[in-house]
């Protein structure tokens, strides 16, 4: 009798524990709640703040050697309560000095002699010393403390050689270059960190304010500049009929042919200057990129992205004509803004354009994205341009720290890229990519670097240790809280966090805390499961009890995570029934539980089923009689 009680005190005991846990934070986290810029509920605090900066910046791109030159004008807000001694200045290019810090082998042609030359260095008029000798960071003394709320004045003009082999940036082809990152910016100053000094390294991406950017971009005649932004004078760089055509894309229906291949070749489409100035206007937002070709088509449309209002945002693509998948690329792009605005994450699409680019990358960035061509394969190119467009709620809508939670962007970009694959292709075809591209190789690897804790600092990752933290496995997490909470309390609490902090620096303590209050339940229990453990995927049917009525099942958790499951019952008769298991039945910490399955036939086999949530061991999920 006294072990009975002991023991039934000891369950209690832990299932009190199981249902009140808490999250590890973090001290500079807990100093944010102290000085309440930070909320324990999820919201910003009554104090948050973050810098800003308004960019007026002119570039030049001389085609065809590829050298980049160009001078800005920052206005720098100081928005936090310090006083800012110095600037930290992020040079991302630099990526491409032989002596930078990278995170894989590149090959000599992705190096370039110099990187970044900053030429000037104007601080509110006064000429600054500026080290050339950095990689990817630079810190810059200031001549005089820059206040709390106050501002400064810098002017900086530079130059620098774009990389023959590109990557997230660079020259696409001799006569067609990509301009990411093109331009020096104040490094973040935050909350919770001060400066965010983390080398730009080639694999975690990248941290911004909100800025606002008034951009000219010169190029020879003939090139054509897509970018970032509103085109503000296309009257004055195009030809009449083709900046009517461009003009009467932003309310079309169907795709519109902007420029053709011949058009482009025969000097149609541009004034016949020998230098011409697009310019572009962006407000609030995290980056600026631009691209230029003398020979890419250009196509374009539109979509409504908001029905109550009639918004509509201008589609563009621009490409090699003999790419086959890009002649869809404005039909991708309708239909993805269109989804993602009504359905995941049901968020009409924030900005004025999209433009995909032909490129190499596979790569998001504001209003653009930067992808391979893949021919024939529309599918597969549907996808892609699918995720990387995703990518615009995650970061560029929600200013997320990708350097150091790459999870908070990838993840949701790849669980988007999932829920709209399922509208697409139909759930088999997208349950069987997103197991083989995304889960397959997780949970066949079982060395240790895989199964680190989600939480895990994104720079201080490596390999696939990194991309499966990024990508799968908070998209597998997701997608379980989807499951948990249903589809109505879900979107609720999703829209309660981006409503919280869109244009804003959340953390992952932000979203955790926020979809508790929004949710009304204490998740903690999930949030430490899947986000700060060391599970992994791996159920066990451990015994099968069949009586007249009733399969009893003894389920052993063996991996951790609380994941989704089916399990499925298959009759002597050759039928079948499915009973779907939601994460909750991992709630209170235990790892073995029974599920019980009403049966009124003479039951065959069990197995249980996770679908995308694919199995360690999964010769060990089926029984049969």
């Amino acid at each position: 009798m006294t072990r009975m009680l002991i023991a039934l005190v000891l369950m209690l005991g832990y299932a009190g524990m199981a249902s009140a846990q808490e999250l590890y934070v973090p001290r500079n986290i807990k100093k944010a709640y102290a000085n309440k810029t930070r909320s324990r509920n999820g919201q910003p605090g009554e104090r948050y703040w973050q810098n800003k900066g308004r960019y007026d910046i002119q570039l030049k791109v001389n085609a065809p050697s590829g050298v980049v030159s160009g001078q800005e004008n920052i206005r720098y807000i100081n928005n936090s309560p310090d006083t800012l001694r110095s600037l930290v200045i992020r040079l991302i290019c630099n990526l491409h000095k032989v002596n930078a810090p990278r995170s894989g082998y590149v090959s000599k042609d992705f190096l370039t002699e110099e990187g970044v030359t900053i030429d000037t260095f104007l601080v509110n008029g006064v000429n600054v010393p500026f080290d050339n000798d950095i990689a990817t960071v630079g810190n810059v003394k200031l001549p005089s403390a820059l206040n709390a709320k106050d501002s400064l004045n810098l002017h900086i003009s530079w130059h620098y050689t774009l990389s023959q082999q590109s990557g997230r940036e660079g020259k696409i082809d001799s006569t067609t270059f990509f301009l990411a990152y093109a331009y020096p910016r104040v490094s973040v100053y935050d909350d919770y960190n001060g400066w965010d000094l983390i080398e730009h390294m080639d694999r975690v991406e990248f941290y911004s304010d909100f800025n606002d950017y008034n951009v000219a971009v010169t190029v020879p005649k003939n090139y054509v500049v897509w970018g970032t932004g509103v085109l503000q004078n296309g009257a004055d760089v195009l030809q009449p009929e083709i900046a009517k055509r461009l003009k009467d894309s932003y309310t079309a229906d169907q795709l519109m042919h902007i420029a053709s291949k011949e058009e482009m070749s025969n000097g149609k489409v541009t004034q016949q200057k020998d230098w011409n100035t697009w310019k572009f206007s962006a407000s609030h937002i995290a980056d600026v990129t631009f691209g230029t070709s003398n020979h890419y088509v250009w196509d374009a449309a539109s979509v409504v992205v908001d029905s109550s209002t009639g918004r509509r945002t201008s589609v563009q693509a621009a490409y090699d004509d003999a790419a086959e998948d890009f002649h869809h690329s404005v039909d991708f792009s309708r239909y993805a803004l269109d989804w993602f605005s009504r359905n995941w994450p049901g968020v009409a699409y924030p900005f004025p354009t999209m433009t995909a680019f032909q490129g190499f990358a596979d790569m998001e960035y504001p209003m653009m994205v930067n992808d391979a061509t893949v021919g024939k394969q529309l599918g597969f190119a549907q996808l892609v341009q699918d995720h990387e467009i995703a990518h615009t709620y995650f970061p560029f809508y929600m200013g997320i720290n990708e350097s150091r939670y790459a999870f908070m962007d990838e993840g949701w970009a790849t669980t988007f890229e999932y829920l709209i694959g399922i509208a697409e292709k139909g759930k088999a075809a997208a349950d069987k990519f997103y197991q083989l591209f995304r889960v397959r190789s997780y949970i066949n690897d079982a060395a240790a670097e895989e199964d680190q804790p989600i939480i895990s600092q994104s720079h201080q990752l490596s390999g696939v240790g990194y991309g499966n933290n990024a990508y799968g496995k908070p998209s597998l997490a997701y997608l379980a809280l989807k499951d948990l909470l249903g589809d109505q309390v879900f979107r609720k609490s999703l829209h309660a966090y981006m409503n919280s902090w869109n244009g804003k620096h959340p953390m992952p303590w932000d979203f955790f805390n926020s979809i508790n209050t929004a949710s009304g339940q204490d998740l903690n229990w999930f949030w430490n499961n899947w986000f700060f453990s060391n599970n992994y995927i791996d159920l066990q049917l451990a015994d099968v009890k069949t009586k007249k009525d009733n399969a009893e099942l003894t389920i052993l958790n063996n991996g951790g995570f609380a994941i989704p499951f089916d399990v499925v019952v298959t009759f002597e008769d050759g039928s079948s029934k499915t009973v779907h298991q939601t994460p909750a039945v991992w709630k209170n910490g235990s790892k073995r539980i029974t599920v019980n399955v009403p049966v009124n036939k003479n039951v065959a086999a069990v197995k249980l089923d996770g679908i995308i949530y694919m199995d360690y061991t999964p010769a060990d999920n089926e029984w049969k009689k």
